[in-house]
């Protein structure tokens, strides 16, 4: 078992030899705030193709230092494709390890890989071969499992288990399995990235963020996903920093050390509700205030919804966001990596 005070110096110390070729670790280590992004993959979140990420770097100006994916339980494979590919562009992979069963609907109970099935040793053969791909790519790369559980819309929520003790202890036990299961296979190599929503969908003191915390020898990274205004039918546009400031003191309430990422932030375009490029610049200056920060990760897609509107958070939904994007990007205090091709 890899333990805290060596992930942190992985992560987080300087680079061995000054002037040599910086790899991506070596670039999770500079101090400021990586620059990291998930480009729209398709429905699974799992279609990586280098088109797409050399298209999105086109557009942002600059190359992202973390790369997103997901990899859905219902695929029942491991990702290596992918992430080999990610890392043969000179990025760290994202995964987000998801154990939800297909047509992936949100909005739903439990189904096959429900945690009390995971917890009951269904799936062991599965979570086996997913770690022994893991221990064979053998680099680092960060994997968030069952993110944003504080919410209501993904299978493993705490709220379909039952609130108070129920949902809460349920998740804990289900994450500490896995990851304990994970690592007797011997991939060590995973940076396990505890990710919940910055505002629960239960305002009650059962689904506040420590309450699923798996403790700290389970995490390696505390991870946040903050969005703005997504949807037509929500609530008033809210402004980046109300959006962080409370949550980035709850999250880090949780361990006085573990750098924090943003795994998922973005907002989408709704030019009758408010500024999209006043958030992109109020987000990338005020990021790098939070000094516990070391990572953020924006959320590139447009998807279509049932009342025909449209969510576009792409960075290049309308001229203004896309240039007040690129400039936030130029802050020297963002970590990005210089485009390249394979």
């Amino acid at each position: 078992m890899i333990r805290l005070h060596f992930l942190m110096a992985l992560l987080l110390a300087a680079p061995a030899f000054a002037g040599a070729e910086s790899t991506p670790s070596d670039l999770l280590k500079k101090n400021g705030v990586c620059f990291g992004a998930y480009m729209d993959f398709g429905e699974t979140e799992d279609h990586v193709t280098l088109e797409d990420i050399e298209s999105f770097e086109q557009l942002a100006g600059k190359a992202p230092v973390i790369i997103a994916s997901s990899s859905y339980w219902g695929e029942q494979s491991f990702p290596s494709s992918n992430i080999a590919l990610i890392d043969r562009h000179g990025a760290v992979p994202l995964v987000f390890w998801s154990p939800w069963d297909k047509p992936y609907d949100q909005n739903k109970g439990p189904d096959k890989f429900s945690l009390s099935e995971i917890l009951a040793g269904k799936w062991n053969d599965y979570i086996d071969s997913w770690a022994d791909g893991a221990k064979s790519f053998g680099k680092p790369f960060l994997v968030s499992f069952c993110n944003e559980m504080n919410g209501d819309w993904f299978p493993w929520s705490g709220a379909y288990y039952g609130a108070e003790n129920g949902g809460p202890e349920v998740f804990k036990n289900a994450w500490r399995y896995v990851v304990d299961r994970v690592r007797a296979r011997g991939a060590t190599n995973i940076l396990w990235v505890y990710h919940v929503n910055a505002f629960p969908a239960a305002n009650d003191v059962w689904n506040l963020m420590a309450s699923y915390y798996p403790g700290p020898d389970y995490v390696d990274w505390l991870g946040l996903s903050v969005y703005g205004k997504q949807f037509r039918a929500d609530g008033n546009w809210a402004e980046f920093e109300d959006l962080l400031a409370w949550p980035y003191e709850e999250i880090t309430a949780l361990d006085p050390d573990k750098p924090v990422m943003l795994a998922e932030f973005g907002v989408g375009e709704f030019p009758k509700a408010g500024d999209k490029a006043k958030w992109f610049r109020d987000a990338f200056a005020r990021i790098p205030k939070y000094p516990r920060i070391k990572a953020a990760v924006y959320w590139h897609e447009r998807w279509q919804n049932e009342d025909g509107s449209f969510s576009n958070l792409r960075i290049n939904s309308s001229p203004g966001a896309l240039e007040a994007f690129k400039k936030g990007l130029g802050n020297p205090r963002w970590i990005c990596r210089d485009r390249a091709t394979e």
